[in-house]
């Protein structure tokens, strides 16, 4: 029996959240608004940029969050916690306010691409499912996305699930694919719950089953006349697979008028064997069988089979796409950035540390995005205090921020608010979009993308850089925490 499958999540956490949560009970300040930006701090795969993904999953979460009586009595048992703190807990509902940049969103080091406001303890008791949601799919959208860029239009379909770290990992990491660019996925439930749809003909064993090769797959195209794709490399891909695969097909297609199938490669030279196979088909009259490789590709072996001159229609990607193996882990983090006093006042934090790459930034922020208007390319980012606003009728100056004498001004562009309204006062306002549009807009946004950008090695450093105001406000800070040490 599985016993994860009755898990209530909102138990989900590390358990110093629920240490944090008491404390901040027994202290008095649980009620006190304070703010969590989640960024992470570099690409996987040394990337020019992420994509954002997991936010429906972070909206379903938050909307179910309860403490059963169960969870009580488990908590109760650990003689940790304050009786008020657990009756808290028994009537918990989360009232605070979420922004979020929409799932398929190019996103960049440093910058927020969710920011949380509510209650302490609200706050804090969230952070290890924001994260865990954010993280896993961000990383498998990204790894897609390279994959389905390294195959220059060709289709790319997930193949990873028995491969995949756990359930979870198979079923939202095929949604994260998808939205990543990849045309389906082999995991049939993906598609039950979410609508990625699911893709798949046979496995060697179908082939093994029968007497002979050329049986099974005559059988298989008498039973899938209409989308039959063979797999021809189980004994002789060349000698008698591709072979087998052109007689059944003029065998049982062909009198149909049938001319749309397949055939699929799973190992060997794919270069020699697709090129090979290519030539085999249209002598035998089949030029539009589509040709599928599968076989543990990623967007390094992609690009070179394509370089090699590969007669290649399709890739199936399967273990280094659901578990991103060359980068498996994305980095992001939760932190705090600023606290309410008791008239409303917002002070900002800040996260000191002797690695400059995990100072934070402080205070409430929002987050820009300049577009050119002519070319409608994505130019720069650009973080402010949520009190400032950016006029795109006027120009701005905009710093690279690890060399500040870098510099670039712009004049003819338009700023776009990349964090949008989730929550408000617990309350969803944000209308979910289906996940085939959410695939629609994140191919729209990382065409905004310069090619530069998007290069696997070395690519361009795209400009994330911090207003002025903001800026002083993080010297400031850094200052005063100086004199504080000395």
């Amino acid at each position: 029996m599985d016993k994860t499958s009755n898990i209530n999540l909102s138990m989900l956490f590390d358990f110093y959240e629920l240490t944090m949560g008491n404390g901040y009970f027994q202290n008095n300040m649980g009620n006190e608004i304070s703010y969590f930006d989640v960024f992470y701090r570099s690409v996987p795969d040394k990337g020019g940029f992420a994509i954002a993904a997991g936010l429906e999953q972070v909206i379903d979460y938050i909307k179910d969050l309860h403490f059963n009586e169960e969870d009580i009595a488990y908590l109760r048992g650990r003689n940790l916690f304050s009786e008020g703190f657990l009756e808290y807990l028994a009537n918990f509902k989360f009232t605070g306010d979420i922004w979020a940049v929409p799932e398929g969103t190019p996103i960049f080091p440093m910058e927020p691409f969710m920011t949380v406001k509510a209650p302490s303890i609200q706050a804090q008791l969230i952070e290890t499912y924001v994260l865990l949601a954010l993280n896993h799919q961000s990383l498998i959208a990204t790894k897609a996305n390279r994959i389905v860029r390294a195959a220059k239009g060709r289709a790319v379909m997930e193949f990873g699930s028995r491969r995949a770290q756990g359930i979870t990992a198979a079923v939202t990491g095929a949604r994260a694919a998808y939205i990543g660019g990849c045309i389906g996925t082999a995991c049939a439930v993906s598609d039950e719950i979410y609508g990625v749809p699911a893709l798949g003909t046979m496995a060697h064993s179908w082939v093994q089953m029968f007497d002979s090769e050329y049986e099974a797959f005559v059988a298989y195209c008498k039973c899938y006349p209409n989308s039959a794709t063979l797999l021809v490399d189980t004994y002789n891909s060349l000698k008698s697979g591709v072979p087998n695969a052109i007689r059944a097909f003029n065998e049982v297609l062909k009198p149909l008028g049938i001319t749309k199938c397949g055939i699929r490669f799973d190992s060997g030279d794919m270069t020699y064997l697709t090129v090979k196979a290519r030539k085999m088909l249209d002598e035998a009259g089949w030029p539009e069988c589509k040709i599928t490789v599968s076989n543990s590709l990623d967007e390094r072996l992609i690009t070179e089979l394509l370089h090699q001159g590969a007669a290649i229609d399709n890739f199936g990607v399967g273990e280094r796409l659901i578990t991103s193996s060359s980068s498996p882990v994305f980095g992001g983090v939760y932190k705090l950035c600023a606290v309410e006093d008791d008239d409303g006042t917002i002070i900002p934090k800040i996260k000191i540390s002797e690695n400059t790459a995990k100072i934070t930034n402080p205070g409430f922020k929002h987050t820009y995005r300049f577009y050119d208007k002519e070319t409608g390319m994505a130019e720069a980012d650009y973080i402010c205090l949520h009190d400032e606003t950016v006029d795109d009728s006027q120009p701005i100056t905009i710093c690279d921020p690890e060399a500040r004498w870098k510099k670039k001004t712009y004049d003819n562009y338009v700023a776009k608010e990349l964090l949008v309204p989730i929550f408000q006062n617990g309350e969803l306002v944000y209308e979910m979009p289906t996940l085939k549009e959410i695939q629609a807009y994140c191919k729209e946004q990382v065409d905004t993308l310069w090619p530069e950008v998007k290069r696997f090695d070395n690519p361009h450093n795209y400009y994330v850089d911090l207003s002025e105001k903001l800026m002083a406000l993080k010297d400031k800070m850094l200052n005063e925490s100086s004199g504080k040490d000395s």
